[in-house]
């Protein structure tokens, strides 16, 4: 078999092979299945499949491979075949092909998010990737195609764990969008310039849109790098036909279209989703007439936007901002949205919280999976009608990334500045647990997009203009079951950009004192606010204890509440206010601010808490005195 580099260096253009999955479920494979999986039980469906192809004039097949990787198998419990599956896949692709095609280990995206928006490191991605090209290698490829990515970091490591096996080919193709940038904003161009710089050899598109997008968007890659350029366009964008997926592209359009990539300079056209042999044979036709385009000049700068526009400082973003760089105390009371269209009730205790010069009210975003007013729309309310800051509590659990980047980008428009990102309760421990929770993203990944915006950034790495101003806050849990992955989480999200915490409800000051200690040796300054909830009765303690992930009741405290509710119920709430107020005493020397959860809505209880500062104790005193 010739070199695929022979290829590379001949100047002509060459086709690739059509869709794998669109065949597999035209066949009666229904999309349930690990159509990876194929290779192994049923390896002469697959080989019948590439022999279509290669009939129909593909010069290239690619290997049933898109998605085993370790990740995507695991979802079927067959990770433990990783290596057998991809190395088939390579070998059954050969048999079908000869010796006059080329065969091409086809590698996706690992299904998952990797930093700095999702927990899997650069590294694990790298040896994801590395793992299953070992696989196709033992299979015998000519060479690797990197498909459907949408991520530029993502793709790197990609790039990376195959140029650590060796010299094969890399041809590196990126999803795009109908205006020429991929789902998460990143520029065409900007991808085709560090894919030239990481090593691929062919840069490309394919997916995600038909050709005539495509076509539209060949010019900003061939503007971007010097490599070859690919480009396998869906057949046409999908349609709901009787209630099945269909992709209407003729062939004689596909083909049309091809003939017009080549003479904008596309040296390997080909198809993806909805495209069959009889696209692939018009294909072939047309670059049999095609003349390839003329070489295109290197430009080493994109017109896309590489560096951040200047960040706002903390102390200008908001009243909470400039507390919290000033070294401040902190002072907030938690409010959960009402649970149907009336705020009344909710506003007018926002208000006594104002009187009392607290510094800001904590808005939780359907805490514990309950339904309730939207987060932003309550934090809006409460900004306009009462005139204190909203400290907007916003979880990953109902949005997906585009979902979360428009809220983000409205509230800047609002004037909403403070936020406390979390992944947010499943929604399995509210009253609809059949709901359908998102978690594209976890906290972590959140901080990540919160803090890129505040640098002028969308998460693909375009300009949006003016930077936004958030003060960025996360949730932290001293009481954790698994105290040193909570630790690592942590560091991850100061890492990402946190600039301050707030705890889960504290009961027990040794594990909160355990925890700024191991924070303070590692190093971490950000302010520390911590969560007190004064408890009302001995059941609420009990509640607390069992039934609330996270909260930790050292045994004591409900004791003390079980006493106190023997002697009847207001000696149950003195009691839950004496205990709030002596943890907030006694944590007072390593904390920065305070969050008092108000009970049961309940606000005139948890301000009662703050009597304990000084500076309300000695305003209280001159009260008296006056």
């Amino acid at each position: 078999m010739p070199d695929f580099r022979e290829l590379l260096a001949d100047g002509r253009p060459h086709v690739f092979d059509g869709a794998m999955g669109t065949m597999l479920y035209s066949r009666g494979v229904y999309i349930n299945r690990c159509y990876d999986e194929l290779n192994l039980r049923e390896p002469d469906l697959v080989r019948d499949i590439h022999r279509s192809y290669v009939r129909s004039g593909a010069e290239v097949v690619e290997t049933n491979s898109y998605g085993a990787n370790r990740i995507k198998l695991s979802r079927y419990g067959l990770e433990s075949e990783l290596e057998a599956i991809n190395a088939r896949a390579a070998e059954i692709a050969r048999s079908a092909a000869g010796d006059h095609v080329y065969v091409a280990g086809a590698i996706g995206p690992l299904g998952v998010r990797i930093e700095p928006y999702g927990p899997t490191s650069v590294d694990e991605a790298y040896e994801y990737f590395r793992e299953q090209a070992e696989g196709l290698l033992v299979g015998g490829v000519d060479l690797f195609v990197l498909e459907t990515f949408s991520d530029l970091l993502e793709i790197q490591q990609a790039v990376r764990a195959l140029r650590s096996l060796g010299v094969l080919p890399i041809v590196a193709q990126i999803v795009i969008q109908e205006d020429g940038h991929t789902p998460l904003g990143t520029d065409a161009s900007t991808f085709a310039e560090k894919l030239g710089e990481w090593g691929a050899d062919v840069v490309g598109m394919n997916c995600s849109v038909g050709p005539h997008a495509m076509l539209e968007s060949v010019d900003r890659l061939a503007s971007a790098t010097d490599r070859p350029l690919s480009a396998q366009p869906n057949a046409g964008l999908p349609r709901q036909v009787d209630g099945r997926t269909m992709y209407m592209a003729s062939p004689e359009y596909m083909a049309e279209y091809a003939a017009r990539m080549i003479r904008k300079g596309v040296r390997f056209v080909g198809g993806c989703c909805g495209t069959t042999p009889a696209h692939i044979k018009r294909i072939a036709g047309a670059v049999r007439q095609a003349v390839p385009g003329a070489v295109r000049p290197v430009v080493t700068e994109t017109d896309e936007p590489q560096a951040a526009v200047p960040t706002v400082p903390l102390a200008e973003r908001s009243h909470w901002g400039r507390k919290l760089a000033a070294g401040e105390f902190l002072t907030t009371v938690e409010i959960v949205p009402p649970r149907g269209v009336d705020p009344t009730k909710m506003l007018e205790g926002v208000r006594l919280l104002k009187e009392a010069g607290i510094d800001g009210v904590n808005v939780p975003d359907g805490p514990r999976a309950q339904s309730r007013m939207g987060v932003l729309a309550t934090s809006l309310l409460i900004q306009q009608e009462v005139g204190i800051e909203p400290v907007i509590h916003y979880c990953c659990r109902d949005r997906n990334l585009l979902g979360m980047l428009s809220d983000l980008l409205g509230a800047q428009a609002l004037g909403l500045r403070n936020l406390l990102l979390i992944t947010g309760d499943p929604p399995k421990m509210g009253p609809y647990p059949d709901a359908t929770a998102v978690f594209d993203i976890d906290a972590i990944g959140l901080t990540n997009l919160a803090a890129r915006l505040n640098r002028g950034l969308d998460p693909g790495g375009s300009a949006i203009g003016e930077a936004t101003s958030f003060v960025l806050g996360v949730g932290v849990n001293p009481g954790a079951a698994d105290l040193e992955h909570e630790l690592r989480r942590f560091y991850w999200k100061v890492e990402a950009g946190a600039e301050y915490a707030i705890t889960q409800p504290v009961f027990d000051l040794q594990q909160l004192f355990c925890f700024l200690d191991r924070i303070e040796r590692e190093g971490i300054r950000i302010p520390i606010i911590a969560g007190i909830w004064p408890l009302v009765s001995a059941r609420n303690a009990e509640f607390l204890a069992n039934e609330v992930p996270g909260v930790v009741v050292p045994d004591d405290v409900v004791e003390r509440m079980l006493r106190a509710s023997a002697r009847g119920k207001e000696e149950a709430v003195e009691e839950g206010i004496a205990i709030a107020q002596q943890m907030l005493q006694e944590a007072l020397p390593a904390i920065q601010g305070v969050q008092v959860s108000a009970p049961f809505g309940r606000v005139p209880l948890a301000l009662r808490v703050f009597e304990v500062l000084p500076e309300r104790s000695q305003s209280a005193n001159l009260q008296a005195a006056g």
